[in-house]
């Protein structure tokens, strides 16, 4: 690498490992069209994640291939399904997801779906909670806490199970939410971007 007199914006000399490379193979060819679970086999990875791990996707790529996603795809559907919606659809679709926002998050209902699930949003599966909510549901759990043994305490049977069920769901959400932040907290290894040295001679 000293000697190609590649070096970083700080004008260090470019510093790379064996595996940096494995990274960078997989993501051009990736970006080149070989499948993501090819790429994974390729590599000898057992599970998925860890070569999604491996690729580096930037705006401009991720913009490209989803615009020649949805040109394929358009191509096969009949045009009039690409119509322009009316001002009164539009308003409609966006009251949808006006709808949907809840204590803890969104309601991930599909569009034009009631709830089915009487509005007990923290036992519901279609909730997605926000990460910027996590201390709503951290007090929320120690609350349904506090209600269960009031409840054991005055001998409210019923309600005692019906609280077990929401401290479970919050439990199950607030563990799932942390697996969440902990992934988009993840940092990937800067490879910097190569630049040319320009030397003059005196």
């Amino acid at each position: 690498m000293a000697r190609t007199g590649l070096t970083d914006v700080t004008g260090a000399p470019l510093r790379y490992t064996a595996h940096d490379f494995r990274r960078i193979f997989v993501t051009e060819a990736v970006a080149a069209g070989l499948p993501v679970h090819i790429a994974a086999r390729v590599l000898g990875h057992h599970h998925l994640t860890t070569t999604q791990a491996y690729l580096a996707v930037f705006q401009d790529d991720l913009i490209r291939a989803y615009q020649a996603f949805l040109t394929r795809r358009r191509a096969v559907r009949p045009a009039e399904e690409y119509r322009e919606p009316t001002d009164t659809e539009w308003d409609e679709f966006q009251q949808h997801f006006e709808l949907r926002k809840v204590e803890l998050g969104t309601c991930a209902r599909p569009y034009r779906t009631g709830c089915k699930h009487e509005h007990a949003c923290i036992r519901c599966p279609m909730l997605r909670v926000d990460p910027a909510q996590r201390r709503r549901l951290e007090q929320i759990t120690i609350n349904l806490t506090a209600r269960i043994d009031e409840a054991r305490t005055n001998a409210w049977l019923g309600e005692v199970e019906g609280l077990q069920h929401s401290l479970e769901a919050a439990k199950t959400k607030l563990a799932r939410l942390d697996r969440t932040i902990r992934t988009t907290q993840a940092t990937t290894t800067n490879l910097g971007m190569p630049t040319t040295a320009t030397h003059h001679r005196k």
